[in-house]
C-alpha cells in the first residue's frame, strides 16, 4: 500500500467519524433516555484504534497479500479485540449512572467501524 492510498484512507475514515459522531450527538438530542453523553469519546477511541489497526495491516505494499498480510491482520484485530474489551470493561465497572446506554452505544460503533474496516480492506485488496 503506498502512501497515497494510507493518506487517503485516513481522510475516508475521518469522514466517517465525522458522520458516526454527528449521528451520535443527534441521536443525544433526539433520544436523551437512551443515549449516553460519551458517544463522542466512543467515536474517537474507535477513530484512534482502527487507523492503527489499519495502518498496521497496510503499513508497507508487499504486505498486501499472502502470508504477511494475514499476519498483520489478525494482529490488528487481536489489539481491536483487547483493546475494546478493556475500553468497554473499565467504563461499565467505572460508572454507574449510563452503563445499558453506553453498551448499546458501543456495540453499534464498534460494528461501524468494523464494516468500514472490512469494506476499505476488501476494496484495496481487489
Amino acid at each position: 500500500m503506498s502512501k497515497t492510498s494510507i493518506k487517503k484512507y485516513t481522510f475516508q475514515l475521518i469522514i466517517f467519524s465525522v458522520i458516526v459522531a454527528v449521528a451520535g450527538v443527534l441521536f443525544q438530542y433526539l433520544a436523551p433516555k437512551y443515549a449516553t453523553v460519551v458517544i463522542p469519546f466512543i467515536v474517537i477511541f474507535f477513530f484512534v484504534i482502527t487507523l492503527f489497526t489499519l495502518h498496521v495491516v497496510m503499513r508497507t505494499p508487499d504486505q498486501t497479500g499472502g502470508k504477511k498480510f494475514i499476519a498483520g491482520y489478525l494482529l490488528s484485530r487481536i489489539i481491536k479485540l483487547f483493546s475494546t474489551l478493556i475500553f468497554f470493561i473499565l467504563y461499565v465497572l467505572l460508572s454507574e449512572s449510563d452503563r445499558w446506554q453506553f453498551a448499546g452505544a458501543f456495540v453499534v460503533v464498534y460494528f461501524l467501524y468494523s464494516f468500514f474496516e472490512i469494506f476499505v480492506l476488501k476494496k484495496n485488496n481487489d
